[in-house]
């Protein structure tokens, strides 16, 4: 395979889990870039060090992820034009074999622009929240619509539909693969280990952060992407909204304005997590895929206050 194949890596004080990413990178690509946002440790003496390409964001900006991936896409670009670009979170590893597995898949799948496969939490039984996120990325391989953080692109394509948009704060990802799908390009999930992610998620306020983020991603992807026939994130949005916001809110004015009995609305709950193990998610993941529809209505009522009264968005970090 003669591709040349280029890296993003993104990160803030990521300290040994960078130099692990970049470490297990060097031997299957041509370029590096690593974006940094601010960091305060040794992370861009890390990535000097394993020849990274290195480009301090300008942190008197609003930060998020999207604009740290297309500005490190353009860095990219502005020298040797890679064939294919690789994204990847400093907090990852990427898996070997992974690079040269997805490289070949899209030379030989002319239609595909992105592919990814399978991510994993380094550490999935340190903590409740780490093992709710492996779970939550173990999604059946085949055509998709959207790749995550990691993933490797054509990069014409990514030009093309003019790379990351640095105005979307969450799910910056799903919504550039909106455009790639709408420009004729196929998205597709390998059946491939991709990435170990070192989450270091140890507090319940954490995975309400990222949940809360998720919910803000819904909306934001509603309000770019929402209208027909792309829908994109509508179902997601109006999820998080009735079972998080509008259930709880039924039962708690029923109860206190009309009778004790409207607090039995909340059986739904259960009854939902039942409905899920049935269709075969483990316990675990049932009880918090519902609960976390609290924390995701709260993102999506978040981001349509502020579109409300244009307030500016800002990013939900949760480490």
């Amino acid at each position: 395979m003669t591709a040349s194949i280029g890296v993003v890596v993104i990160g803030r004080n990521e300290g040994e889990r960078l130099r692990r990413c970049l470490d297990s990178l060097k031997d299957n690509v041509q370029h590096i870039v690593y974006v940094d946002s601010g960091s305060t440790d040794d992370s861009l003496d890390v990535a000097r060090q394993a020849g990274a390409i290195v480009h301090e964001l300008d942190m008197s900006r609003p930060f998020n992820p999207a604009r740290a991936r297309g500005e490190g896409f353009d860095r990219l670009m502005a020298g040797p034009k890679p064939t294919y670009v690789q994204f990847v979170d400093g907090d990852c590893e990427v898996q070997p074999g992974w690079v040269p597995t997805a490289a070949a898949y899209l030379e030989a799948h002319s239609d595909v622009g992105a592919v990814c496969g399978r991510r994993r939490e380094r550490f999935p039984d340190a903590t409740i929240w780490n093992k709710l996120i492996d779970l939550e990325w173990d999604t059946p391989p085949g055509e998709i619509k959207a790749c995550g953080g990691d993933s490797l692109t054509r990069a014409d394509a990514v030009a093309a539909v003019g790379g990351f948009d640095p105005g979307v704060v969450a799910g910056e990802e799903a919504e550039m693969c909106v455009r790639l799908r709408q420009a004729g390009w196929r998205i597709w999930r390998l059946d491939e280990e991709m990435t170990l992610h070192d989450a270091a998620m140890t507090r319940f306020g954490q995975w309400w952060k990222r949940t809360r983020r998720s919910g803000h991603g819904y909306a934001e992807g509603v309000a770019i992407h929402g209208a027909p026939p792309e829908r994109h994130k509508v179902s997601e949005m109006w999820r998080a909204v009735v079972w998080g916001l509008a259930i709880p809110a039924a039962a708690l004015l029923g109860g206190l304005l009309i009778s004790p009995w409207a607090f039995l609305i909340l059986l739904a709950w259960p009854a939902q997590i039942l409905r899920l193990i049935a269709r075969g998610e483990l316990p675990l993941r049932a009880i918090f895929m519902t609960i976390g529809k609290m924390p995701e209505a709260t993102g999506v009522l978040e981001y349509w206050l502020k579109r409300l009264f244009r307030r500016e968005l800002s990013m939900i970090n949760y480490k």
